[in-house]
């Protein structure tokens, strides 16, 4: 468990500190980035265990994006080494509109949604049930 890398991908600097605190108090080395470009640049420095990832940052579909550029089905994607990260992909969508959606391996390629905020503990237990997977 200790030592295990998670990256977050998200331009909330209050919300990543308060994500980063328990998770490096639990063990884990948290690295950051602020947008989608620079999460796809991380993923391949840091090689995660564990990503978690906003939807809205640069754009309001930004995550979706990233997700879908990690888990390209294509064989000669970039990412392929990457695609069996687990994500869980941090919103506050639902709360802010009348959208809802859920992981899809085609459409929306993610293994969980966290609402934001999250408490402490709860994120512990998201981080720990996908790394166990």
């Amino acid at each position: 468990m200790a030592n295990e890398k998670i990256l977050i991908i998200d331009d909330d600097d209050d919300l990543v500190l308060a994500m980063r605190l328990p998770l490096e108090a639990a063990g884990y080395k948290v690295f950051r980035a602020m947008n989608g470009v620079e999460g796809l640049q991380k993923v391949k420095e840091v090689n995660p265990d564990l990503i978690i990832l906003d939807v809205m940052m640069d754009s309001t579909t930004e995550g979706f994006q990233v997700s879908l550029t990690l888990r390209s089905p294509d064989p000669k994607s970039e990412y392929q080494a990457y695609s069996k990260i687990p994500i869980l992909m941090l919103t506050a969508i639902h709360q802010t509109t009348p959208l809802r959606f859920g992981p899809d391996q085609e459409y929306l390629p993610v293994d969980a949604f966290i609402e934001k905020p999250i408490e402490p503990a709860k994120l512990l237990d998201q981080v720990r049930k996908y790394l166990k997977k």
